[in-house]
């Protein structure tokens, strides 16, 4: 049965020492609390203050996101406004195109 659930095994490692219950009290909730412990290391768990310590690092790093996206696409729209269309004039050198225009008058 090793394939069985955390929940399970915690349960089934309970009623192993509820079964001493003759046993001290102190000895009793120590036996109960390492159990305990042992099950919610397994589970890798992680504490509420440690959560939300992620969640607040985790909701500057989107805002930081966004905010590099905007950025981003206002870049990418200046640099779209300051390229120009190449048109085939503007490949031609000055020298080619005046040959061109003397060919034509011939």
């Amino acid at each position: 049965m090793a394939s069985q659930d955390p929940i399970s095994r915690l349960a089934q490692q309970l009623g192993e020492r509820l079964q001493g219950a003759a046993q001290a009290p102190e000895e009793l909730q120590k036996g109960i609390q390492q159990v305990v412990r042992g099950a919610f290391d397994r589970l890798e768990l992680v504490s509420r203050e440690d959560f939300d310590i992620l969640m607040d690092v985790l909701q500057r790093t989107r805002i930081r996101v966004e905010a590099l996206e905007q950025q981003v696409a206002a870049l990418e729209k200046a640099l779209a406004a300051r390229e120009t269309p190449v048109t085939q004039a503007t490949l031609t050198p000055p020298e080619d195109a005046a040959k061109g225009d003397g060919e034509a008058k011939r």
